[in-house]
């Protein structure tokens, strides 16, 4: 695999034949692409969001299989860090997990010269909370006594909140270890979106990439915050699913006052990105969700993870591959397999739209 590392003023980028390997949420067997429109040649450097980690793992080892002369390298730094070394020219592509506000994030001169960035929603997925409880096999919460566990109002496992929510329940009398992000992270602003709309008298913090509540444990990256969470007891953080089914972690159901409390699923988080609306202007494709949904099967805790690429101005020499690409991921044939690693493919009305600004990337 093509990896990156830091070199004083940028990023080098090493460069082999991209074998992105298989993990227990990506299939290692998966047929060729059938259907792309391959670039000839080109190397393509991105970085960002560990919360579309699996996917583009995914995607990458597809796209190569049948675009052998591409060469397309993914370093899942967070979304923070893949906007900033986009805004520098580092990569021809950032992964982030909210949209990027170029009012507050302006690319550095030369890049995007004559266009503006753009964001391109990619990949949906549920931000699933594993948690690791001995002898608790279905847990249910709500969204305010889920703030009060990420912001430390709740301490133990066995608090009358989660108790009644539970009844039957063998809660422990054991300490609550909640881990969340320590670097800056779309899946975060995402988790504190949904707490301060769906739970804004208890969370009344800004949704931000950095996380704002109260006490905790951190850990840097998805896979390390689940990691954390499989390996000590007691504990609950938050991810995108595909991270806790790699790591067989139980996940709580909300209840969000539909008849029955919502599990994370492929499923019910694309009915959930479903219902988003379109309020990006132009070429720009931000989406808006409703954490407050309580319509059956509707998970409330979504994000579409984005790719941030310019409208016009990107580099010559990665453009034909970067168009090539994406125009794959949004496809059917990229799309279509991503229930089976847990992320919830784009509505293809969402889809259809990302290919034709896709196509007109300049």
């Amino acid at each position: 695999m093509a990896v990156a590392a830091a070199t004083g003023g940028g990023v080098a980028w090493v460069w082999g034949a991209n074998d992105t390997g298989s993990t227990s949420s990506t299939p290692s067997e998966a047929p060729a692409v059938a259907r792309a429109d391959c670039a000839t040649h080109g190397k393509l450097p991105g970085s960002g969001s560990t919360a579309q980690e699996n996917a583009m793992k995914y995607w990458i080892r597809q796209y190569e299989r049948a675009c052998p002369p591409v060469r397309i390298a993914y370093n899942p730094l967070g979304s923070g860090a893949g906007v900033v070394q986009f805004m520098q020219s580092s990569t021809a592509f950032g992964g982030t997990d909210s949209p990027v506000d170029t009012e507050e994030n302006q690319p550095d001169p030369g890049v995007c010269s004559g266009g503006e960035v753009i964001n391109l929603p990619m990949v949906g997925g549920s931000i699933a909370l594993g948690y690791s409880i001995p002898g608790v096999e279905d847990l249910v919460l709500d969204a305010d006594t889920i703030a009060k566990i990420f912001d430390s109002q709740i301490t133990e496992w066995d608090d009358p909140a989660i108790r009644k929510l539970n009844p039957g329940a063998e809660l422990p009398s054991l300490p609550i270890r909640a881990v969340h992000r320590s670097d800056n992270s779309g899946t975060t602003q995402n988790f504190q979106a949904y707490l301060a709309s769906a739970a804004p008298e208890v969370w009344q913090h800004p949704a931000e990439k950095a996380w704002q509540g109260k006490g905790g444990e951190s850990a840097s990256g998805s896979t390390a915050v689940a990691t954390a969470v499989a390996s000590t007891a007691g504990s609950i953080g938050y991810f995108e699913l595909s991270f806790a089914a790699a790591r067989h972690l139980k996940t709580v159901r909300i209840d969000t006052g539909a008849s029955e409390p919502v599990a994370a699923t492929p499923a019910t988080a694309s009915a959930g990105i479903a219902a988003a609306t379109v309020v990006g202007k132009g070429k720009d494709m931000t989406l808006e969700f409703d954490y407050r949904t309580s319509a059956d099967g509707t998970y409330p805790i979504v994000l579409v993870s984005y790719e941030i690429v310019c409208d016009t101005g990107n580099a010559a020499e990665t453009l034909p591959a970067l168009k090539s690409f994406l125009a794959y991921t949004a496809s059917d044939a990229g799309q279509e397999p991503l229930s089976t690693i847990h992320y919830a493919p784009l509505p293809e009305s969402v889809a259809a739209e990302v290919r034709k600004v896709v196509s007109t990337l300049s």
